[in-house]
């Protein structure tokens, strides 16, 4: 229900701004099932696939508890079998886990991939995109709700590393040793290189959409900057509205909402910041930076210090001389 009413102000928000709404597309909006259409649908398909499963992955995620007792135990009786093999048990369950968080965020960047074509491809505007191809408008502030989401836990976690760590530690230990051991045909050499590095990034779900934005920029020479910058600065106002506007935060059911049209914003932000050679913070951004923020100081520290610290680590144009000195200001 809480998505439901923010979508509802999502849409509202998009036409509102082109001062075009008849009492019939009123109506049928605020039915709030956003169905795709038949040109939408193959890749609405692939993208609820991926999405079906966020779920189970956030509570995956909260649910994991770390062998660092087992771990403790082992370093200190290095000559001991029993302590040795509890933490080897303990372990490796758990990096068969970090792997299906893995293996999800590589799916999770070719379903963003698949939006960003539809929703930045000519000859509509991004605005037009995001009016015509709701179904997908929201299924992309899904997967941005998922990785704040996700990465909000994954940084209260810092078990995740220690276990991983050990785990490659024992793993070349083996190998040294010619030991052979039944996981490496789960977690391979080459598989376990790419988890490090997945892992190792404070915000790694935001650092994979990242990538794939950027790469998406890249790989597609001939379509304007502005189609991608647009729709992500587009989306970034709508929340801001959304959020500083009590005729729209008025219909918020629950918290949930709150959080949701949050994270949403900050998602676009950094991606924008990511793609736009200026950023987001300069002067010129189409983003307002500074009502952005405000509006997440406006609200419980424990419901955004994660978000501003997103915004403070994440981004990369932050700390770059062109932003002003008020922005970077709001964020220390």
């Amino acid at each position: 229900m809480a998505l439901l009413s923010t979508l509802y102000c999502f849409k509202l928000m998009l036409v509102y701004r082109q001062w075009r709404i008849s009492m019939a597309t009123f109506n049928r909006w605020s039915k709030i099932n956003a169905q795709p259409t038949e040109a939408e649908r193959d890749v609405w398909n692939q993208v609820n696939s991926v999405l079906q499963e966020s779920e189970s992955m956030l509570a995956g995620l909260q649910s994991y508890k770390g062998a660092g007792q087992e771990i403790r135990d082992a370093i200190q009786n290095p000559s001991d079998l029993m302590h040795q093999e509890r933490a080897w048990n303990s372990v490796c369950p758990l990096v068969i886990k970090l792997k299906t968080f893995y293996c999800f965020s590589v799916r999770l960047e070719k379903a963003l991939y698949s939006l960003l074509t539809c929703l930045t491809c000519p000859p509509y505007t991004p605005t037009q995109h995001l009016e015509k191809e709701q179904a997908l408008a929201k299924q992309f502030a899904e997967i941005l709700h998922f990785t704040l989401r996700f990465d909000e836990l994954k940084m209260r976690i810092p078990a995740i590393q220690n276990d991983f760590s050990y785990y490659r530690r024992t793993i070349s230990r083996n190998r040294i040793n010619n030991m052979n051991l039944d996981i490496e045909s789960e977690v391979n050499n080459e598989m376990a290189n790419r988890m490090s590095l997945f892992y190792a990034e404070a915000t790694p779900m935001l650092k994979t959409l990242s990538t794939a934005t950027t790469n998406f920029v890249s790989e597609n020479k001939t379509l304007p900057l502005e189609n991608t910058t647009d729709c992500l600065s587009t989306m970034a106002s709508v929340c801001k509205v959304m959020l500083e506007t009590p005729e729209y935060s008025s219909r918020f059911s629950s918290e949930d909402t709150l959080l949701f049209c949050m994270r949403v914003m900050v998602g676009v932000i950094i991606l924008y910041d990511h793609v736009h050679p200026n950023g987001a913070f300069t002067k010129l951004s189409k983003i307002d930076m500074k009502g952005c923020i405000k509006v997440l100081k406006e609200q419980p520290i424990d419901n955004v210090e994660g978000l501003l610290n997103a915004l403070k680590f994440t981004t990369k144009h932050l700390n770059d001389e062109s932003t002003p000195k008020n922005i970077r200001a709001m964020l220390q």
